[in-house]
């Protein structure tokens, strides 16, 4: 009885805890946005040269990939101006053809807030303006790279907020260009061949993520959400040929991958200020991929328990002995965004991590 009982203390520390260290307003609840984008049921009435369109909740990416490969150019072009919002989010698309189409998305929301991811010089993988909104943009060349790399962020980021001004090497635009820039890739140091290939570099909010610290940061039901969208998506890079991703997820970012993990065909996972996975051990998640944890020395992650108990908290410490992960070096990294910092430790060992180079 006494177990018990700690237990529930523990359990609620945990939310506790997250609210007093992380210095953020307590979160409000959030609807997770799922299911196909906006204009599905107009692009299911359509056809093609008198064939159906392929479902965009039920056709898997190869298939879309392979509906796209049998179009010539007038027919892809027809599409991207008769469903721009399906288009640009339809895993499996050609990927020039989504940038194209979510430039015609974003300018048709009228939105201020919206209106730089529509410059002509971004690369925007995906936008729904449902919601808070969710984005994800390339940086690099996704179609040709040797290398690719999805940043999966936590809390308080959205389609709204993620041109808004930040440190730099924060938030997942500034973690994607700190990452990519380590590679070599964005100086034009890094070649197409061998293990120092080209890296392109996505930063991916495809799935609604907690605001502040309240419930949701606590409990799995956005990540539940988020990371079948994650499985999709690194579907849809497979369906165009990119190669295997390394996943870099960052704090409640990692949960969703935790969840995610084993329908991904990741080739590495990283965790680094991580609540916990949802798993016990490394081994639990489930996955081929190497699983690798970094923690900084100043990330209040540190005060948060790793539990989990009638489904509040994210369980084990991925940077504990007993689970298992490899360890990032990580110890001059300031507070819960510094991993991505230029010089640090821990943006040295990504750089590799994502290059294929650190075993």
């Amino acid at each position: 009885m006494r177990r018990f009982g700690r237990t529930l203390v523990t359990a609620a520390l945990a939310v506790t805890l997250v609210g007093g260290t992380a210095g953020w307003a307590s979160g409000d609840s959030q609807t997770a946005v799922t299911g196909p984008p906006p204009g599905t049921a107009a692009w299911r009435a359509d056809t093609v040269s008198g064939r159906a369109l392929p479902d965009p909740a039920t056709a898997a990416p190869r298939e879309v990939a392979a509906f796209f490969a049998g179009l010539d150019d007038a027919a892809r072009r027809e599409l991207l101006r008769s469903h721009p919002l399906v288009v640009g989010n339809l895993e499996g698309a050609p990927l020039p053809l989504r940038y194209e189409a979510n430039r015609i998305a974003v300018a048709a929301t009228g939105e201020a807030r919206y209106a730089s991811l529509a410059a002509p010089d971004r690369q925007i993988l995906a936008f729904d303006p449902r919601g808070r909104g969710q984005v994800a943009e390339v940086f690099g060349d996704l179609e040709h790279a040797e290398h690719v790399s999805v940043i999966v962020p936590g809390s308080d980021n959205d389609a709204a907020t993620y041109d808004a001004p930040r440190k730099p090497s924060t938030g997942p635009a500034g973690m994607a260009r700190a990452l990519r820039q380590a590679t070599g890739s964005e100086t034009g140091t890094g070649s197409r061949s061998g293990t120092g290939g080209s890296t392109a570099v996505v930063a991916w909010i495809g799935y609604t993520t907690p605001v502040g610290v309240g419930l949701d940061a606590a409990d799995g039901r956005l990540a539940r959400a988020g990371a079948a969208r994650l499985a999709r998506f690194t579907a849809g890079l497979d369906a165009v040929g990119a190669p295997d991703p390394v996943l870099f997820c960052h704090s409640y970012g990692s949960v969703v991958c935790g969840l995610a993990a084993r329908h991904t065909d990741a080739a590495d996972l990283v965790a680094f200020g991580s609540p916990g996975m949802r798993a016990d051990t490394a081994a639990a998640l489930g996955t081929g991929a190497r699983v690798w944890a970094a923690r900084g020395p100043s990330d209040w992650i540190a005060d948060v328990p790793n539990v989990e108990f009638a489904g509040i908290g994210h369980g084990a410490d991925p940077t504990s002995t007993a689970f298992g992960a490899r360890r990032v070096p990580a110890a001059d990294v300031q507070g819960h965004t510094g991993y991505f910092m230029p010089g640090t430790q821990s943006l040295a060992a990504f750089a590799a991590i994502a290059k294929g180079t650190l075993r």
